[in-house]
Formats: structure tokens, C-alpha cells, sequence
């Protein structure tokens, strides 16, 4: 939905266009940061739940806009693709990272979900790299992982309410926290193969 994405952005990227686009990406990476620090607090402090989803959303809007608005105001560069593309990946780092180290998540199952993340965006720019263009497609692209992070933290304060931390049967019980980085781990690492597949084809 890239283009859809576009025509909402605009009248936004009109408004900020007097802003550095660097500066818009470091605010998008201080709202990751935020985002991470507050899921992992969250296990001993709920309402933050609600807090990680308007901090993880903020994050994605910013770092749509950057691009936007570095496109509007001709500031568009190497250099600051090069910045947006660094701080995207600490900030996957730091929102993963600090999910996988919670008490809401098995540290394993981040670990692997945090492998398919860097993999699948390692992936997108290598095909830029070689030739091929930026790749964006795939089953779980950076845009769709800011959308299932969003909802998250509000299904499973969803969950608490209803007295349940985790769901699942018997004895396999996972957080909401948990079934994320599961889907993470496979369908980020299938995303990642599926784009090696697309720039194989490409460069052959």
C-alpha cells in the first residue's frame, strides 16, 4: 500500500519540509528507542502497553516522512538514505531486541526473530547494492513488522484484562509478545529467502 501511503503523506511532508530530513530520522529512531524501553517495562507496569503502541506508530510515521520529505524539499541524498537506513536498523534492533530480552518473550525465540528482521532488510538494500534496486516486497517487510508491533502491546493488555497473561494449549503457552517474534523469526527469514530468490533471478 506504498502509494496509498504516499498520498497521505504528502500534506504531512508539505508541513515538515522546512525540517532536515536527518533530523526527522533521528526523531523516528528516539521514538524506537522509547518504544523498546517501555515493552520491556511494561510487564511491571501495564498502561505502558498502551504507551509502546502510540511510541511504535510515531516511530513509523516519522520514518515514512523523512524520505517524503527529503523528495519535497530536494534534499534527497545518498547520504541521508545511507543515515535513514542505519538508524532503521538500530532502531528494528532496539524495539526486537529489547522485546526478546523482556520477561514477555522466551529470549530464543527473539533471537531468531531478530535473524529474520536483519536478513529480510539486509536483503532489500543488497538488491540496491548489486544492481537490482531497492526490494520492499515480501511477507513481512519493514511497514507490516511497524503495524504488528502496534497492535501487539494492545492485544495483550487485550489479554490482561481479561486476568490471562498468555494464551495457547495445555502446556504450550505463549505471550502475544511471543507469537510475534515467532512469526517474525519464520516469516522473516521465509521474506528474506523469498527476496534472495527475486535478486537472483534479476542479476543472472
Amino acid at each position: 500500500m506504498r502509494n496509498d501511503a504516499e498520498v497521505i503523506l504528502e500534506p504531512f511532508a508539505k508541513a515538515f519540509r522546512r525540517v532536515h530530513p536527518n533530523t526527522l530520522s533521528w526523531i523516528a529512531f528516539l521514538f524506537a528507542g522509547a518504544a523498546g524501553i517501555s515493552i520491556y517495562f511494561s510487564y511491571w507496569a501495564h498502561p505502558l502497553l498502551i504507551v509502546t503502541s502510540i511510541l511504535i506508530i510515531l516511530n513509523g510515521f516519522f520514518d515514512a516522512l523523512d524520505g517524503k520529505v527529503a523528495r519535497l524539499s530536494g534534499r534527497a541524498s545518498k547520504s541521508g538514505d545511507f543515515v535513514d537506513h542505519v538508524l532503521d536498523r538500530y532502531a528494528d534492533i532496539l524495539m526486537i531486541g529489547l522485546i526478546a530480552v523482556s520477561p514477555w518473550c522466551n529470549p530464543y525465540i527473539g533471537i531468531f526473530a531478530i535473524i529474520g528482521v536483519l536478513l529480510t532488510s539486509y536483503m532489500g538494500t543488497q538488491a540496491q547494492a548489486v544492481g537490482a534496486g531497492r526490494l520492499y516486497s515480501g511477507l513481512l517487510g519493514r511497514a507490516d513488522r511497524i503495524v504488528i508491533l502496534f497492535f501487539a502491546p494492545l492485544v495483550q493488555w487485550g489479554l490482561l484484562t481479561l486476568g490471562l497473561e498468555t494464551i495457547g494449549f495445555d502446556k504450550l503457552q505463549l505471550t502475544i509478545f511471543e507469537i510475534v517474534m515467532l512469526w517474525f523469526a519464520i516469516v522473516g527469514n521465509l521474506t528474506a529467502m523469498q527476496r534472495a530468490y527475486v535478486i537472483w533471478k534479476k542479476i543472472k
